[in-house]
């Protein structure tokens, strides 16, 4: 499709903008005509900003973490393009403490049966891990195999006490529960673990490999990686026969006070006392470009804001435009943005709409379950209203949608912890895709026999615009690229996004945005959200498991 010119202002063309209202009960968003801008808002546009932050990347070592050029790169690009489009952008800075892997990390049973174990796909290091090359015999910590019926039934290594006995020097093996992976981490340090291993818990959604984080805190020199229950529960099955032996190997480094910033734009018309928002994290991983995660999310709010500039769309309610930085360090930008505020510019903001990987090569459609019926977790009063209009959108165009957990992962957090009602849209991570949903959104459930993630590439170089010649499975992204017809070639080669499922979500994005610009009146403001809500705050930082 043609790329739209950009350099109109709001008022140039307020005539074109046909917005149409109609006053509804007050449990439903007000109806409001957001055809044009879906129209306007189309993936071709997207991924042009796509093509820019690869660009960033190419020039910048490969990469777009916060504190890095590239990063610095990524917010000149956007905040020009807003800056002629007539938006009033602010830079906020911050400073947090910066990972990086200097080398990929190793894991390898040496005895019995040696076994060298896949990175990313059997294990990854936790972030903030240490650094360490040891060789050493594995120890159980005090586990519950089988799992128990619920999630945390198991508190392995959240005790000192969980160690009593622990002979120094080996590798303590440890199962997710109860309490922050840096707490069980420190207590094996603590009682002389040489490096440690964290498996996935083992009920249904806590079986994956872990992609776990320490937080930024955490200042042990050992190693320490997440692996899959499946592969916990066969070492601990060894070890009740005799010894085992790992090898642990994690080249990392931490670095303090690192400089960076969050772009905030707003528009220049609209009520200030009643602000919508929409962010998402522009901030790459260090080992890749991050176009998926989360150029998607910040290239489609980016389109959306310009293309409300250019139809000359002037809103009844501010709409503010956030690009977070230092989300994959831990939500850091968020978390300091809400926590700037003083509580009555906090009162100001209606909702907050967050948008974290939205073009998932394999994709789905989730949205975040704001009334808490599907996992029991629910946002602030108001969070049910914006799942209910993504959820009626996508029946509207006959797209299929599912809910997704609350569960910490993304920058809602800092908004629902402060009791301003939140919503979202997700296409999926590191978990693996059901034949259920290939059924309703197209794709695969497993190739060559193993489980097809909604995106192979997560948090590794090849979540680029050419996985492929970045390290990617070129057989699965071929089979991918064939099961949806070719939506992830761009410009003639196979890329990390899908643009079959990037165009709904960008008109979800669309529709959402101006809905709530024009009127917010069926969501009810800023009551805190439910208790269970409040229990996980804090629980996951970024993408990472925290807990």
């Amino acid at each position: 499709m043609r790329r739209r010119t950009r350099n109109a202002t709001f008022a140039a063309v307020a005539a074109t903008a046909a917005i149409a209202l109609t006053a509804t009960g007050a449990q439903a968003a007000v109806p409001t005509n957001t055809t044009a801008l879906q129209d306007a808002v189309t993936s071709d546009g997207i991924m042009a900003h796509l093509e820019e932050l690869q660009a960033i990347a190419d020039a910048n070592g490969g990469t777009r973490a916060s504190g890095t050029p590239g990063y610095g790169a990524s917010i000149d690009y956007i905040e020009g393009v807003l800056d002629a489009a007539g938006y009033i952008t602010t830079r906020q800075d911050f400073t947090f403490n910066s990972f990086t892997e200097l080398s990929d990390a190793e894991m390898d049973r040496v005895s019995p049966d040696p076994t060298s174990y896949v990175l990313f796909q059997d294990f990854i290091t936790a972030e903030y891990s240490g650094s360490g090359d040891v060789t050493a015999p594995l120890e159980a910590v005090d586990l519950v195999l089988p799992p128990g019926p619920t999630a945390s039934t198991s508190n392995s290594g959240c005790e000192a006490s969980d160690f009593d006995g622990f002979t120094s020097g080996n590798i303590a093996l440890v199962q997710r529960g109860t309490c922050d992976f840096s707490v069980k981490a420190e207590n094996a340090y603590d009682a002389g673990a040489s490096g440690v291993i964290i498996f996935n818990e083992g009920q249904d959604g806590r079986q994956e490999t872990l992609n776990a984080t320490l937080g930024d805190a955490f200042s042990d020199p050992i190693p320490v990686v997440g692996t899959s229950f499946a592969i916990g529960d066969e070492l601990a099955s060894l070890l009740a026969s005799g010894e085992v032996v790992m090898h642990l190997k994690t080249e990392t480094l931490i670095e303090l006070d690192v400089p960076t910033q969050n772009l905030i734009a707003q528009t220049p018309t609209g009520r200030t006392d009643r602000v919508i928002m929409a962010g998402a994290h522009l901030d790459s991983v260090s080992s890749g470009p991050g176009i998926e995660d989360n150029g998607t999310g910040s290239a489609a709010i980016l389109e959306t804001a310009l293309q409300m500039a250019e139809l000359g769309i002037q809103p009844r309610n501010a709409v503010r435009f956030a690009w977070w930085g230092a989300e994959e360090a831990g939500l850091l930008g968020s978390q300091f943005y809400v926590d700037s505020l003083p509580r009555q510019e906090r009162n100001k903001i209606e909702l907050y709409l967050n948008f974290d990987m939205i073009g998932s090569p394999n994709y789905a459609n989730f949205v975040y379950d704001g009334d808490g019926d599907a996992f029991g977790i629910k946002g602030p009063s108001g969070s049910d209203d914006i799942e209910q209009l993504f959820s009626d959108f996508f029946e509207s165009i006959g797209v299929a949608s599912e809910p997704t957990e609350f569960d910490g992962r993304s920058d809602y957090d800092a908004f629902i912890s402060a009791g301003i009602p939140a919503g979202g849209l997700f296409t999926g991570a590191e978990g693996a895709k059901t034949a259920e949903q290939v059924g309703l959104y197209g794709g695969l459930a497993e190739f060559d026999g193993e489980p097809v993630s909604y995106d192979p590439c997560y948090h590794q170089a090849c979540d680029s615009l050419d996985p492929i010649a970045d390290g990617a499975d070129a057989e699965l992204y071929e089979a991918l690229n064939d099961a949806y017809g070719g939506a992830l070639e761009w410009n003639g080669t196979i890329s990390n996004v899908n643009q079959e499922g990037l165009g709904d979500m960008a008109d979800a994005v669309a529709h959402t945005v101006l809905t709530y610009a024009m009127s917010t009146s069926s969501v009810n403001g800023t009551a805190k959200a439910s208790s269970k809500a409040a229990e996980k705050v804090g629980d996951h930082l970024g993408a990472h498991l925290f807990r």
